[in-house]
């Protein structure tokens, strides 16, 4: 099985850009560097994001609550709308 790409996060804009896989063992990281980035986040670009798991959306839906604003979500991992119907979370990450 191949190594799977380290999970990174760049803000362009108002726009977060996600890489990898987010799962639980590389969110704190992930959080760190995420955190000073989130505020006025309009978007998050989750394209390159290999799949998602608990962890990684209580990371995006948090960062969302940071952001102070509607974030737009744009791409759709495997894991991700499994687990925001589970957690009854809108399409922009808000609980519903």
């Amino acid at each position: 099985m191949p190594a799977a790409e380290a999970a990174a996060v760049e803000r362009t804009g108002a726009t977060l850009r996600f890489a990898g896989a987010l799962l639980r063992d590389d969110v704190a990281g992930l959080w760190r560097r995420a955190l000073p980035l989130a505020a006025g986040t309009r978007c998050f670009d989750l394209a390159a994001v290999a799949r998602v798991d608990s962890a990684g959306v209580a990371l995006l839906a948090e960062l969302a609550a940071r952001s102070g604003t509607d974030v737009a979500v744009d791409g759709t991992p495997p894991g991700l709308a499994e687990l925001r119907a589970a957690y009854r979370l809108a399409p922009a990450l808000a609980f519903d």
